[in-house]
């Protein structure tokens, strides 16, 4: 990390909040607000909690304003997971005993929908001084930093690199409290970054190409097991942005319980299904026989497979002699699906700004 550029911009950040002390009362309310009403929440009480209690719980978090209709997301959570499930699992992600890097590999693997925005800000605000709030403002400004190899996409965030950020975070609360700031916990440092370190030309090259990644199958696999589960997110919320019903896990023929589904009611003659499957480790001949049974569905208009350059043109191979599916079948890079979802949740999040529709409407 350049600490000189990071000792400037506090310096900066620290002037500017002195020159507007509303500001500072009102940004320090909040944040004292946000930990009160989380910290309420002991592991006890969430292990009691209601789906409106969860409602709420999730509602006020900042990972959620990029969904217009939060009721909506709430109940596909409760119905991918179960409701039990997600308490037990939030419970232990934030009063468990063991150490936080098995914690968050836990609930990065057992919480389908539940990405690191949300499990790193409810940690944040349960335990400020402890664990950082991580998302895309957080890269651009430890990017910014000079901080190196920071996880460009969800899937690289375990638990072993989520202890490392929190720890740079801590370093960053450091040196606050070296220069005069008051308050110091990992949230304050949330509100640094947003507020010095969103500088323009970092948040123009966000969704510039990366540098090639490992290839999929190369990763550990826990590793895989994130890149797996992430992509799938992303392809479902990537249906729901476009206006489709999309769902993931769902059987669509017999013997075949395929990743995502894509679902359009066209009005009173039927649906129409879109299949996706994400290949990241495991057998292409199972997957290909997965999307063969699964087109043999008369609702299913398109099967699509999911993977890096490397693994599609390995199933385009096997897919060419497969008689009816090699010219039915579409490719995806895994990588252009993060950096589509990335931007139709800004496009998301954009609009819900202006609250054209009113939430629960």
């Amino acid at each position: 990390m350049n600490k000189q550029l990071l000792q400037k911009h506090i310096k900066n950040f620290l002037a500017k909040l002195k020159n507007e002390p509303e500001k500072l009362k009102g940004d320090q309310n909040e944040r004292n607000e946000r930990v009160l009403y989380y910290q309420t929440w002991t592991k006890e009480r969430i292990s009691k909690m209601t789906e409106e209690d969860l409602l709420e719980y999730l509602s006020k978090l900042w990972a959620m304003l990029i969904w217009g209709n939060k009721q909506y997301v709430v109940t596909k959570m409760i119905a991918d997971n179960g409701f039990s499930h997600i308490k037990t699992e939030l419970a232990e992600l934030i009063w468990g005993k063991d150490p936080i890097e098995k914690r968050w590999d836990k609930a990065r693997k057992n919480l389908k929908g539940f990405g690191p925005a949300i499990l790193g800000e409810l940690l944040c605000h349960v335990h400020p001084n402890d664990f950082l709030l991580w998302n895309r403002r957080a890269y651009v400004g430890l990017n910014f930093l000079g901080v190196k190899e920071l996880p460009r996409y969800n899937y690289q965030l375990t638990g072993k690199k989520y202890k490392e950020l929190s720890a740079i975070a801590k370093g960053i609360a450091d040196e606050m409290k070296l220069l005069g700031a008051t308050d110091t916990t990992l949230l304050a440092v949330d509100y640094f970054i947003w507020e010095e370190l969103q500088v323009e030309e970092n948040l123009s090259n966000i969704y510039t190409k990366t540098p090639e990644q490992i290839p999929v199958e190369k990763l550990s696999e826990t590793e895989s097991r994130f890149i797996h589960d992430d992509v799938r997110d992303a392809v479902r919320d990537i249906g729901d942005w476009l206006g489709f019903k999309a769902s993931i896990e769902k059987k669509v023929a017999d013997g075949s319980k395929v990743d995502v589904i894509w679902e359009s009611m066209i009005g009173n003659m039927g649906r129409v299904l879109y299949v996706f499957e994400v290949q990241t480790k495991g057998s292409i001949d199972s997957l290909i026989i997965n999307l063969l049974k699964a087109k043999n569905n008369p609702a299913v208009q398109g099967v699509v497979a999911v993977s890096d350059k490397k693994q599609l043109e390995k199933i385009k191979k096997h897919a060419a002699d497969v008689k009816g599916l090699s010219d039915f079948i579409k490719y995806w890079d895994y990588e252009e699906v993060l950096e589509v979802r990335e931007s139709l949740e800004f496009v998301n999040a954009s609009i819900n700004k202006l609250k054209l529709v009113p939430e629960g409407f």
